[in-house]
Protein backbone atom coordinates (compact mmCIF):
# COMPACT_ATOMS: atom_id res chain seq x y z
CA UNK A 1 0.00 0.00 0.00
CA UNK A 2 1.33 3.26 -0.87
CA UNK A 3 2.84 5.43 2.05
CA UNK A 4 1.61 3.70 4.42
CA UNK A 5 4.02 4.27 7.76
CA UNK A 6 3.66 1.54 10.13
CA UNK A 7 5.29 4.02 12.80
CA UNK A 8 2.32 6.47 12.48
CA UNK A 9 0.66 6.98 16.07
CA UNK A 10 -2.37 4.83 15.49
CA UNK A 11 -0.13 1.96 14.52
CA UNK A 12 1.15 2.57 17.64
CA UNK A 13 -2.07 2.10 19.80
CA UNK A 14 -2.86 -0.82 17.86
CA UNK A 15 0.47 -2.34 18.76
CA UNK A 16 0.24 -0.79 22.56
CA UNK A 17 2.94 0.82 21.71
CA UNK A 18 1.18 3.88 22.83
CA UNK A 19 -1.69 4.22 25.89
CA UNK A 20 -5.23 5.06 24.39
CA UNK A 21 -8.68 5.10 26.46
CA UNK A 22 -10.37 2.86 24.50
CA UNK A 23 -13.83 3.03 24.31
CA UNK A 24 -15.31 -0.04 21.83
CA UNK A 25 -13.18 -3.01 20.60
CA UNK A 26 -13.80 -5.69 17.93
CA UNK A 27 -11.39 -8.11 16.25
CA UNK A 28 -11.76 -5.10 13.11
CA UNK A 29 -12.32 -1.95 15.06
CA UNK A 30 -10.74 -0.51 17.85
CA UNK A 31 -12.47 3.29 19.23
CA UNK A 32 -11.02 5.63 21.63
CA UNK A 33 -10.84 9.07 22.40
CA UNK A 34 -8.85 11.65 20.71
CA UNK A 35 -6.48 13.48 22.87
CA UNK A 36 -7.44 16.79 21.21
CA UNK A 37 -10.57 16.74 21.58
CA UNK A 38 -13.03 19.17 19.35
CA UNK A 39 -16.07 18.34 21.97
CA UNK A 40 -16.45 16.50 24.70
CA UNK A 41 -17.04 12.77 23.56
CA UNK A 42 -14.54 13.18 20.45
CA UNK A 43 -14.02 9.96 19.63
CA UNK A 44 -11.97 8.22 16.89
CA UNK A 45 -12.91 4.78 15.06
CA UNK A 46 -10.34 3.01 13.33
CA UNK A 47 -9.11 -0.33 11.46
CA UNK A 48 -7.02 -2.81 12.97
CA UNK A 49 -5.54 -3.45 9.44
CA UNK A 50 -3.48 -1.02 7.78
CA UNK A 51 -4.74 1.37 5.31
CA UNK A 52 -3.73 4.95 4.90
CA UNK A 53 -7.22 6.28 4.43
CA UNK A 54 -10.71 6.01 2.42
CA UNK A 55 -8.93 5.65 -0.77
CA UNK A 56 -6.83 2.34 -0.16
CA UNK A 57 -8.90 0.44 2.69
CA UNK A 58 -10.11 -2.96 1.91
CA UNK A 59 -13.51 -2.96 1.49
CA UNK A 60 -14.03 -5.41 4.76
CA UNK A 61 -12.44 -3.12 6.72
CA UNK A 62 -14.29 -0.32 5.49
CA UNK A 63 -17.96 -2.18 5.94
CA UNK A 64 -16.54 -2.98 9.41
CA UNK A 65 -15.08 0.61 10.44
CA UNK A 66 -18.24 1.76 9.24
CA UNK A 67 -20.77 -0.54 11.68
CA UNK A 68 -18.12 0.59 14.58
CA UNK A 69 -18.71 4.09 13.46
CA UNK A 70 -22.88 4.13 13.71
CA UNK A 71 -22.55 2.04 16.73
CA UNK A 72 -20.30 5.16 18.42
CA UNK A 73 -22.27 7.52 17.16
CA UNK A 74 -25.08 6.39 18.82
CA UNK A 75 -23.39 5.79 22.07
CA UNK A 76 -21.42 9.33 22.50
CA UNK A 77 -25.09 10.95 21.64
CA UNK A 78 -26.48 8.97 24.21
CA UNK A 79 -23.56 9.64 26.93
CA UNK A 80 -23.41 13.81 26.08
CA UNK A 81 -27.02 13.85 25.64
CA UNK A 82 -26.50 15.74 21.76
CA UNK A 83 -29.15 16.36 19.69
CA UNK A 84 -27.21 15.08 16.88
CA UNK A 85 -23.48 13.58 15.78
CA UNK A 86 -20.94 14.75 13.34
CA UNK A 87 -19.05 12.42 11.49
CA UNK A 88 -15.55 13.22 9.84
CA UNK A 89 -12.41 11.71 7.33
CA UNK A 90 -9.89 13.71 5.89
CA UNK A 91 -8.00 11.97 3.12
CA UNK A 92 -4.38 13.49 2.37
CA UNK A 93 -2.84 16.56 3.22
CA UNK A 94 -4.73 18.73 1.22
CA UNK A 95 -8.19 17.63 2.94
CA UNK A 96 -6.73 17.70 6.11
CA UNK A 97 -5.44 14.17 6.97
CA UNK A 98 -2.55 14.56 9.46
CA UNK A 99 -2.44 11.01 10.71
CA UNK A 100 -1.93 8.82 7.77
CA UNK A 101 -3.55 6.15 9.35
CA UNK A 102 -7.46 5.46 8.32
CA UNK A 103 -9.99 6.69 11.15
CA UNK A 104 -13.43 8.71 11.56
CA UNK A 105 -14.07 11.34 13.85
CA UNK A 106 -17.18 11.13 16.00
CA UNK A 107 -18.19 14.14 17.67
CA UNK A 108 -21.43 14.73 19.61
CA UNK A 109 -23.10 17.76 18.35
CA UNK A 110 -25.76 20.69 20.18
CA UNK A 111 -27.08 23.50 17.96
CA UNK A 112 -25.28 26.91 19.08
CA UNK A 113 -22.46 24.90 20.10
CA UNK A 114 -19.19 25.71 18.77
CA UNK A 115 -16.56 23.39 18.12
CA UNK A 116 -13.28 24.02 20.05
CA UNK A 117 -10.40 24.86 18.06
CA UNK A 118 -7.66 22.90 17.19
CA UNK A 119 -4.91 23.91 19.07
CA UNK A 120 -2.28 21.15 18.89
CA UNK A 121 -2.76 21.00 23.31
CA UNK A 122 -3.64 17.57 24.63
CA UNK A 123 -6.91 17.23 27.05
CA UNK A 124 -6.69 16.63 30.72
CA UNK A 125 -6.43 12.63 31.00
CA UNK A 126 -8.36 12.38 34.33
CA UNK A 127 -11.29 14.13 31.58
CA UNK A 128 -10.43 11.77 28.79
CA UNK A 129 -10.67 8.59 30.91
CA UNK A 130 -14.21 9.70 32.16
CA UNK A 131 -15.60 10.46 29.03
CA UNK A 132 -14.67 7.27 27.45
CA UNK A 133 -16.27 5.70 31.03
CA UNK A 134 -19.33 7.48 29.97
CA UNK A 135 -19.69 6.01 26.24
CA UNK A 136 -18.83 2.71 27.34
CA UNK A 137 -22.09 2.99 29.87
CA UNK A 138 -23.60 4.47 27.08
CA UNK A 139 -22.93 0.96 24.80
CA UNK A 140 -23.78 -1.16 27.85
CA UNK A 141 -27.04 0.07 27.99
CA UNK A 142 -28.06 -0.14 24.84
CA UNK A 143 -27.04 -3.37 24.59
CA UNK A 144 -28.97 -3.58 27.91
CA UNK A 145 -32.04 -2.62 25.51
CA UNK A 146 -31.79 -4.79 23.07
CA UNK A 147 -32.16 -8.01 25.60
Amino acid sequence: MANYDPDNVFAKILRGELPAHKVYEDDKTLAFMDIMPRTDGHTLVIPKNPSRNLLDIDEEDLCAVMRTVKKIARAVRRAFDAEGVLIQQFNEPAAGQEVFHTHFHVLPRRAGEPLKPHTGQMADQELLKAHAERIRQALAEMEDDQA
